[in-house]
């Protein structure tokens, strides 16, 4: 593996290592609903409280990955924190002004995330689907990521596919819909938001194999333990023949995956060493529903081995509820056995 490629990141929300809450509000967005900004006595200054405090939010996280270890330089921005951005019961109370300062400073923020080379990701909403036999479910999906397109773009990424790496991601969604459904909707998104999208495997509708089948339009991400649920047990490998076309599918751009493992309490007693055996946890009681619940931090060892061998050819955003911690987690487990080039 060649670390100096490699990336580790967490996603959207920081936990302070000592539960200091004065560091988590100042790291952390804050996201109220847009119909309580309209019930505000000042909506105009509710909202731009919100938003002005998130875009500062931003900077300090942005500041903050980039004073991390190379290694660790991937983070995934909140979605959302631009409340009310498009939405029609805000329109009245975004003003001008607030928009042309949201564009300013958000150039700023992406200046920062290149000059510090952090790389940045996104994730929709998991309505945000593409297999749906819903017009109105596939109409807000759209909107949904030409919106995330749209923040890019304010960001500094809107030119070519995946610039530094930037990913809009989403899951596929309904089986019943099939991956045909995919392939036609992907073409009725933009060409400047189809260039950032990618695609998930998920652990109920849409396998890897099936996402394969539109690895020819889309950047596909691999999530790891969705694999793993989706086919009752397969850790997939990194010389599995399938990983090869996930890598073409990002033309030239190092690839995105997710990893996150099952609930420590679920598995207590589990040997860390081992690396989670789906079939004899289901026989002993265990459902592929709670299995695919995420663990607060990476508590199994030989999962974070495969991990590491992974690292050869994509980077790795680690999805436990621990967040940062999770992926310091990963990072430690991989910088001890691999020491990180000065």
């Amino acid at each position: 593996m060649r670390m100096v490629d490699a990336r580790i990141g967490f996603c959207c929300t920081f936990v302070s290592p000592e539960g200091d809450e004065d560091e988590q509000r100042a790291l952390n967005m804050r996201q109220p609903t847009v119909a309580s900004i309209a019930k505000a006595e000042d909506p105009h200054a509710r909202l731009e409280e919100i938003i002005l405090g998130n875009l500062d939010t931003l900077d300090r996280q942005i500041a903050y990955v980039a004073e991390l270890p190379k290694l660790e330089r991937l983070f995934r921005i909140l979605s959302g924190f631009l409340v009310g951005w498009s939405h029609p019961v805000a329109a009245n109370v975004w003003t001008h002004e607030l928009r042309r300062e949201v564009e300013r400073r958000l150039a700023r923020s992406g200046d920062l995330a290149r000059a510090k080379d952090v790389r940045l990701s996104m994730h929709p909403s998991q309505h945000a689907i593409l297999a749906t036999n819903s017009e109105g479910a596939l109409a807000n999906a759209i909107h949904d990521i030409e919106e995330h397109a749209d923040i890019f773009a304010m960001l500094g990424y809107g030119n070519g596919w995946h610039p530094y790496g930037t990913s809009v991601n989403i899951h596929g969604g309904a089986r019943s819909a099939g991956v045909d459904a995919v392939r036609a909707n992907l073409r009725k998104v933009s060409d400047a938001a189809r260039n950032l999208l990618t695609i998930e495997n998920d652990e109920v509708s849409f396998g890897l194999d099936d996402l394969l089948q539109v690895a020819d339009e889309v950047a596909l991400v691999v999530d790891f333990h969705h694999h793993w649920v989706f086919t009752k047990g397969e850790w997939l490998q990194p010389d599995d023949h399938r990983v090869a076309q996930v890598q073409a599918s990002w033309r030239g751009v190092r690839p995105l995956s997710h990893i996150s493992v099952s609930r420590e309490y679920l598995l207590e007693g589990y040997d860390p060493d081992v690396l989670p055996d789906f079939a004899a946890l289901n026989a002993g009681g265990l459902s592929a529903s709670k299995l695919r619940g995420h663990s607060d931090r990476m508590w199994n060892r030989a999962v974070n081995r495969l991990v590491e061998r992974h690292l050869a050819w994509t980077d790795v955003e680690v999805e436990a509820k621990a967040k940062n911690l999770a992926s310091a987690d990963l990072a430690a487990h991989v910088r001890e056995r691999e020491p990180e080039p000065a």
